[in-house]
């Protein structure tokens, strides 16, 4: 298949992600029009269409064991995803890809994973998580620790993967908002303070890392300080694209194209080019 073609799917279901008054995310998921399996590897992206209102890029958000439907989570920011949240089961849409590299699985396998997210950050690296967390490649990896963070308790995506997720051995999850509230009983701050609190083997884990570009170098360098390596950093810059193919020049860094070149990068690559992202 021709991914540059876009090719029609149908939505199967439409979840509300998010509950606060001003941030509106809701997962849609997706199988091809003609029952053709979506392939695609944990950090690649597609273009989503509403015809004649316009198209967007977004990261695959479910896991990629799964080939008979896809999930992608959109956050509601304008003409184009206002019309994707106005849709509804059995609406059709269109389809380009899969785009883009992936998150190096097997050069991270026999050491520990340390995901952070912040917010709809956690979208892109659901399908790695869920990847790693399949019974059949659990044993691949380590311990896998994760931070996620939201403003508020209402704003956290995918709350109902958690339960499974801390139910899986040697895994754990934590949650955190920006400031307390009644009734909330899990972490309170930003994730560049409270990796200072964990506990880490620098010498067997990777991070992967994602989020506003500032909670993204505010956690990095907190790792860095403590004594990860750079090159054992990664994060997916998924947010700056918009043409996906590397035509509309939006997405550049130095001479490095995100949607060509990544999304996902290591941070020693980002480190030798320059700070725009």
């Amino acid at each position: 298949m021709n991914p540059y073609l876009p090719a029609r799917a149908e939505i199967m279901e439409v979840i509300q992600e998010t509950f606060s008054a001003d941030l509106d995310v809701k997962t849609f998921k997706l199988r091809f029009a003609d029952g053709r399996p979506m392939e695609f590897l944990p950090g690649q992206f597609v273009e989503f269409s509403v015809p004649g209102m316009g198209e967007c890029t977004f990261g695959f958000a479910s896991s990629p064991l799964i080939k008979d439907y896809f999930e992608l989570t959109i956050k509601r920011t304008g003409k184009v995803t206002d019309a994707i949240h106005a849709l509804h089961a059995g609406d059709s849409v269109w389809i380009r890809g899969p785009f883009g590299n992936t998150f190096p699985l097997a050069l991270m396998e026999n050491n520990d994973l340390f995901f952070v997210a912040g917010g709809l950050g956690l979208a892109p690296l659901r399908p790695f998580i869920l990847y790693a967390l399949n019974e059949q490649n659990r044993k691949k990896y380590g311990r896998m620790q994760m931070l996620l963070a939201a403003r508020t308790s209402k704003d956290h995506c995918f709350a109902y993967d958690y339960a499974h997720w801390r139910s899986v051995a040697d895994t754990s999850v934590d949650l955190t908002i920006d400031n307390p509230e009644p009734d909330w009983h899990e972490k309170v701050g930003f994730p560049h303070e409270l990796v200072k609190d964990m506990q880490f083997d620098f010498s067997k884990m990777y991070a992967i890392l994602c989020g506003p570009p500032v909670m993204i170098k505010a956690v990095q360098a907190s790792l860095m300080e403590m004594g990860l390596p750079i090159d054992r950093l990664y994060t997916t810059l998924e947010m700056r694209m918009t043409c996906g193919v590397g035509k509309c020049g939006k997405c550049n860094i130095g001479k490095q194209y995100v949607c060509v070149d990544g999304p996902v990068f290591c941070m020693a690559e980002l480190a030798n080019m320059p700070a725009e992202y």
